[in-house]
């Protein structure tokens, strides 16, 4: 058998519109701007640290910045960012290692699509 198969990891992101119009609605364009904003920056410098702290080992700063995504991303709507970020707190608590690299290749995969797709989104205009 000298077949290889190639796995294609792709998956669709959502955003949560509901909750987007929602911060629209109450902080006014300008304001919600400012907060996707900070968040979109914030969600960028942590995945990008939480892929550095695995690579360093640093297991205990890796589950902080995973938590810390919960909150941020579940604000701006990005709901499947929130439960991957909440499965890689759960697999470092489980001290399981395969699972954290899988749920953190997750992690990072999602969370550039999800970036990615806000930005579009906000091209379009909410």
């Amino acid at each position: 058998m000298n077949e290889v198969i190639k796995i294609r990891l792709s998956e669709q992101v959502q955003l949560d519109q509901g909750r987007l119009g929602l911060l629209y609605t109450q902080l006014g364009d300008a304001g919600a701007e400012s907060v996707v904003c900070r968040a979109m920056e914030e969600l960028a410098v942590r995945l990008s640290q939480c892929e550095t702290l695995w690579r360093n080992n640093n297991q205990t700063q890796l589950r902080k910045h995973a938590r810390s995504l919960i909150a941020i991303s579940d604000q701006i709507g990005m709901d499947k960012l929130a439960q991957i970020s909440s499965d890689v707190t759960h697999a470092i608590d489980a001290q399981d290692d395969v699972a954290i690299a899988a749920t953190l290749s997750r992690l990072l995969r999602i969370g550039e699509k999800s970036l990615a797709a806000i930005w579009i989104m906000d091209d379009l205009s909410l």
